[in-house]
């Protein structure tokens, strides 16, 4: 196996130590996220935020944090408590201390939802978001008890995160911030950008798997003259095969097994004129280091390729994203990451790129 392929396979198997890898151009062009202490935040291109405290790796119960805040004058902090249990039932209330004093008042209890049978997620209210965040400039942690269970967050390093927030959005100083409130007035806080607008263009059915298995295999020998080190050998055919898809009357894309790990197979993809196979070219995706997405799937219906990079099995940290045809190239659509893997489901993971996606004819 050569050097390159080599360093491709342990990209795979360790993606979970250098999930930012994988950042697509326009999720770079924003922050990229940052950790402290026992949190982490990021921001996206329209300056929507969110913290997140990080549970403890290995805890026996996983409870966090959550704050969301749309960027702009009016933006407003929603905080959130999500617990996970299990066989979870209606009705279910939490009891919270701050360092052992109750909290936000003695002998008072808050109601949680129950969005599935493993997840409770308590709503605070501006008052309590607010009173939370002044605590929490000398309390250590939030405790919580539900259902028989005691689950510890740590808020070390909330306040840093919040202020870092509050810099992002252009709240500093103002009477928006969360942290560091000032008299300028809401209306000095810079507006949110508008979400772009991409618009992915649908392309024919893949190819059957028949002629796939014969322009990957044209493809393969072509790279193994003119690009040797461009894909790992065809050893995962068997399960990951190669594709195709009609881009359009003269133009295919090709899917070419290129390697994997314990749970993350690679991809490349090849743009080819025809059956020429001297014309392909490596798909261009925003800022990713070469062509390659793990855990990938395109959708001809829609014109989309999504991805979801593991860091380890359980899908607690990592990347995942979606790209668009339109019709010349890719376009970034989305994009989330987690670089830290402590417990986190995919679906709290941070934002750093968003976008209105319009499915053309």
């Amino acid at each position: 196996m050569s050097a390159g392929r080599s360093d491709r396979m342990r990209t795979a198997l360790a993606i979970g130590l250098a999930a930012t890898a994988f950042l697509p151009a326009a999720a770079t062009a924003q922050s990229d996220g940052k950790s402290f202490r026992d949190w982490t935040a990021g921001c996206d291109n329209l300056k929507s935020c969110a913290a997140l405290s990080l549970p403890e790796d290995g805890a026996d119960t996983v409870g966090y944090l959550k704050l969301e805040r749309p960027g702009g004058p009016t933006g407003a902090a929603s905080l959130s408590l999500k617990l996970v249990g299990e066989k979870l039932k209606a009705p279910q209330s939490v009891r919270l201390s701050l360092d052992g004093a109750p909290f936000p008042a003695a002998g008072r209890t808050m109601a949680a939802a129950l969005p599935d049978e493993e997840t409770a997620v308590v709503a605070f209210s501006e008052a309590d978001t607010a009173s939370l965040i002044a605590a929490a400039r000398k309390a250590t942690k939030l405790s919580a008890t539900m259902a028989g269970k005691s689950y510890t967050i740590s808020l070390a390093g909330s306040v840093a995160a919040l202020l870092w927030i509050d810099e992002q959005q252009g709240r500093l100083n103002t009477v928006t911030a969360l942290i560091r409130k000032g008299d300028a007035a809401a209306g000095t806080v810079p507006p949110a950008p508008a979400p772009p607008v991409i618009t992915a263009r649908p392309t024919a059915a893949p190819l059957d798997e028949k002629a796939a298995k014969a322009l990957g295999a044209a493809l393969r020998k072509h790279l193994k003259t003119a690009a040797p080190d461009a894909c790992e050998d065809n050893d995962g055919a068997t399960s990951s095969p190669d594709q195709a898809w009609p881009l359009s009357a003269t133009q295919q894309l090709i899917g070419l097994y290129c390697g994997s790990g314990a749970y993350n197979v690679i991809t490349g993809y090849w743009t080819v004129s025809g059956n020429a196979m001297a014309s392909a070219r490596s798909v261009a995706f925003p800022r990713q280091d070469d062509n390659m997405l793990i855990n990938s799937d395109y959708d001809p219906k829609t014109g989309q390729i999504s991805f979801f990079a593991k860091g380890r099995g359980i899908g607690d940290c990592g990347s995942s994203g979606n790209y668009a045809w339109t019709g010349s190239g890719f376009a970034l659509t989305a994009f989330t990451t987690m670089g830290e893997c402590r417990g986190l489901p995919p679906d709290d993971w941070l934002t750093l790129f968003r976008s209105e996606v319009k499915v053309g004819q």
